[in-house]
């Protein structure tokens, strides 16, 4: 890739009036604080400004990445050699005859208070989720037993051929931290949940409790991407890795939560590579003692993309 490439991509934000950066630090956009700056930085207003940017992307043969809040992504040391497209502008949702209707870039917690002060029940365990639509759709993210398959209704989102879908949910083949998205390149752009009607005291109860419980168990104190391992079938990545006395182990600035084992957090000035060489050494650990083969959950961005990335 050229940097004529990514000049026209830039020229086409501008003529566009699509708000665009470059060498933008990905570690100010990514709650693990980490990641090098990123050749493009683009933030479109609205889904026909998505859905050009992608196409001019694709045109020129540049790379382009679509960025939520970025709660689930490891940047690489170098950054991205590309155009990030941020979906945070995106943001709109309504609610309404049962259904709530939300942007790719609406903040899941934005849209569990919306619907816990309407009375809308469904969501709770996404609350304190800190992701958006999108990366949650394209990972269909869950928390206390709950997972977006089970209110998703449907989504629109853009395919590769640059063309808007919109399905049933059953048509994204919805399973433990997949969607079809991931194969098929979508851009997800839309997604209508189903809830159920109950009183708005017994929703925010619920919300307020699962709340505590993220507040007692897990590090939000230091940056992290969340749970950094997938569940093992018959097992648990954070009880595995206590097991085998890694708690707190430690390369560079990246370290196994004290708190919980199933995060890895950085605790100062951690890069990709040290993040990468611990969880690989974790993985390889846990393995040997347990048998357990662990992998990362967390979605790890190269610098020089073979290909266009998703949602996140």
């Amino acid at each position: 890739m050229s940097g004529n490439s990514v000049g026209h991509v830039a020229a086409f934000c501008d003529e566009n009036q699509i708000f665009f950066s470059r060498e933008e630090l990905l570690s100010a956009h990514c709650t693990f604080k980490i990641g090098g700056a990123a050749a493009l930085f683009c933030m479109p207003d609205t889904v026909k400004q998505c859905g050009a940017l992608v196409s001019e992307c694709r045109a020129h043969g540049v790379p382009y990445f679509i960025l939520g809040k970025g709660s689930n992504v490891l940047f690489a040391d170098e950054g991205y050699e590309g155009v990030v497209i941020s979906t945070l502008r995106l943001c709109g949702f309504t609610l309404g005859g049962g259904t709530l209707t939300a942007q790719a870039g609406a903040a899941l917690g934005d849209i569990c208070k919306a619907a816990a002060e309407n009375g809308m029940s469904g969501l709770e365990f996404a609350y304190g989720i800190p992701g958006t639509v999108g990366g949650a759709v394209y990972m269909n993210a869950g928390a206390y037993g709950g997972e977006i398959k089970d209110v998703l209704l449907s989504a629109s989102y853009l395919d590769a051929q640059g063309g808007i879908q919109t399905v049933s949910a059953e048509k994204l083949s919805l399973s433990y931290r997949h969607s079809a998205l991931q194969e098929d390149q979508g851009i997800l752009l839309e997604a209508v949940f189903a809830l159920k009607k109950d009183t708005p005291e017994k929703i925010w109860a619920a919300m307020h409790e699962y709340a505590a419980r993220r507040v007692e168990k897990q590090p939000l104190d230091k940056p992290s991407a969340g749970s950094t391992f997938k569940r093992p079938e018959g097992a648990f990545a954070g009880a595995l890795i206590d097991q085998c006395g890694l708690r707190g182990y430690q390369v560079g600035g990246a370290a196994v939560s004290e708190k919980h084992c199933g995060f890895v957090v950085n605790i100062g000035g951690a890069t990709c590579k040290d993040v990468l060489r611990l969880t690989d050494e974790v993985s390889k650990i846990v393995k040997q003692k347990t048998g357990y083969l662990l992998e990362k959950e967390v979605r790890v961005v190269p610098a020089r993309p073979q290909a266009p990335g998703n949602e996140i």
